[in-house]
């Protein structure tokens, strides 16, 4: 990996990883792993989203996984391709434009996922003693109540937590809780859903899902 850049000459520099990582992050693998396999459009189904949580409601749970790893992996990709070019800045940069690819991206006039593996994948890439704890707090919360919105609304909310008492790093600290933010946003109408007891569960039908993703 080349020294880091110097914040003199860093926008060119951080501007490419932006971009390049809302590109790479505007790939919608759900969708395109459904169409491929003949299967209905993930937007006319369930909660309308591209995510994994969406493309288990079609029954192909092999897809549902698929697109976890591809959502993810789309993130950590970003991270690092630009940790190694650029450094730990542009890695956060590409980061945060990869989430910002799968819930916004122009392929599908900006109505995309709600980046929850794609963020999580991209806090592990960046600092992973956090990703972790928030993995083993998501997997808890859906576990006990079988929401994944809530699972992944909860982890987030506590990953600055985490990586503040984990990593100790200002930086990194304030990340995580730019991610949650965005998580949040895109969890309102789950949020109302959550409140009015009418959240769909893990593992529901595409007809009665709304779910997470």
């Amino acid at each position: 990996m080349p020294d880091p850049i110097s914040w003199g000459f860093a926008w060119p520099y951080l501007l490419t990883a932006l971009v390049g990582g809302y590109l790479l992050g505007s790939i919608p693998f759900g969708l395109v792993l459904t169409r491929l396999s003949g299967l209905d459009d993930l937007r006319k189904i369930g909660s309308r989203s591209i995510g994994a949580t969406n493309v288990l409601r079609t029954g192909r749970k092999d897809l549902a996984v698929l697109t976890v790893l591809l959502d993810g992996g789309k993130g950590a990709a970003a991270a690092g391709i630009a940790w190694y070019f650029g450094g730990p800045d542009p890695m956060l940069v590409a980061g945060l434009g990869a989430v910002l690819g799968h819930n916004f991206p122009v392929w599908l006039r900006f109505r995309g996922g709600k980046g929850v593996a794609t963020s999580i994948a991209v806090l592990l890439a960046v600092a992973w003693p956090a990703g972790i704890a928030l993995c083993a707090t998501w997997l808890l919360v859906a576990a006990v109540t079988r929401y994944s919105s809530l699972a992944a609304l909860v982890s987030f909310v506590l990953s600055p937590a985490y990586a503040w008492f984990l990593i100790g790093d200002l930086q990194r600290v304030e990340f995580a809780a730019l991610l949650a933010a965005l998580v949040v946003l895109r969890h309102r109408a789950n949020i109302q859903r959550l409140l009015r007891g009418e959240e769909s569960k893990i593992g529901s039908s595409a007809k009665s899902g709304t779910n997470n993703e």
